[in-house]
């Protein structure tokens, strides 16, 4: 079973998340956003990936694909460029699938 956890993105957005025992993909090429985060999901041994929201964008479709999928969660978080509002999005999104309405944010 999947245990460890990533984060994708730029070099300055996610270097220091080392400190907390991420394994650190990093990606700065908005173009290879898909490849990455599919060789990532795809060796299964990720439980969490996190992406920054700029990276998470250029990746939607790819990240779709998981959606449904038990493992791995796939989790945009702002990065050093601020916060676009696609992670309050998505976690809006999972929690009203999980519960029927939204209770955290109550849009």
């Amino acid at each position: 079973m999947a245990e460890k956890i990533a984060i994708i993105g730029d070099r300055e957005s996610i270097k220091g998340f080392t400190a907390i025992g991420f394994d650190i993909i990093e990606c700065s090429d908005l173009s290879r956003a898909n490849s990455v985060l599919r060789t990532a999901a795809e060796g299964e041994q990720y439980s969490i990936i996190y992406m920054t929201e700029e990276m998470y964008s250029a990746a939607e479709k790819e990240c779709k694909k998981y959606e449904e999928k038990q493992l791995p969660a796939i989790i945009p978080i702002p990065g050093i460029k601020g916060n676009s509002g696609i992670g309050r999005e998505r976690l809006s999104y999972f929690v009203e699938r999980a519960v029927g309405s939204d209770i955290i944010f109550k849009n």
